[in-house]
């Protein structure tokens, strides 16, 4: 899909197939704070973000922030300028940290509680899991990836996850092993581009602790 300069796309919660596009001005973060153009963050989220564009955490590459507790993913470009937004599907799990060696577990015997995806800053780049599908790599030590609803689950249908995404509840969004989920067009669309041929950093935000004892954020 080509995007014309300055331009957003965000794919609703309640309807899946639907997107709308949001006019920018072309110049962002020049307020030294992250632009979530007419996207709706959590304070966390906003806090997080505007923190990666004052410190430069992210070194000069795009972006991305999932907001647990929202079932929520924004797609920065390297200067701070929301791209995209989508809702996503996150580990059954509740917590921030793999257990230790769960990467080396099949996903059968992975206990429901142990299917985490894990909070923090992550070095992510695009790779091909056991199945050879495209995704892109966020832990690769606890086997965690950003991939596509389509992509294989066991006891769960490409449907039936895309489905989750299309509700406007996100009570229905733990469902992975750990892996953060989104839809076909979204990943293609924009993850794909985003990390073409270059690392990006993935802030998770946690869930049983603070943003600022995550990521260090001064109070």
């Amino acid at each position: 899909m080509h995007l014309p300069s300055g331009s957003v796309i965000r794919y609703c919660l309640t309807a899946f197939a639907a997107l709308t596009v949001f006019s920018l001005p072309s110049a962002a973060a020049a307020s030294g704070q992250a632009n979530f153009a007419e996207t709706a963050p959590s304070a966390d989220a906003q806090l997080v973000a505007n923190w990666v564009v004052q410190s430069h955490d992210n070194q000069g590459l795009s972006f991305i922030v999932v907001d647990k507790a929202h079932a929520e993913l924004f797609l920065f470009d390297a200067n701070g300028l929301v791209i995209a937004a989508t809702p996503v599907l996150l580990g059954l799990g509740i917590g921030d940290d793999s257990p230790p060696g769960i990467g080396e577990q099949t996903l059968s015997a992975m206990k429901p509680e142990d299917q985490i995806t894990p909070a923090g800053r992550f070095v992510a780049g695009r790779g091909l899991n056991l199945a050879g599908q495209d995704i892109l790599w966020v832990d690769y030590a606890a086997a965690v990836s950003l991939h596509r609803a389509s992509d294989r689950k066991p006891s769960m249908t490409s449907q039936s996850r895309a489905d989750r995404l299309a509700t406007a509840t996100t009570l229905d969004n733990r469902a992975s092993h750990g892996c953060i989920t989104v839809s076909v067009p979204f990943y293609d669309d924009f993850i794909r581009p985003a990390f073409e041929g270059a690392a990006g950093i993935v802030y998770v935000l946690p869930e049983t602790r603070s943003v600022q004892q995550q990521f260090g954020i001064p109070a």
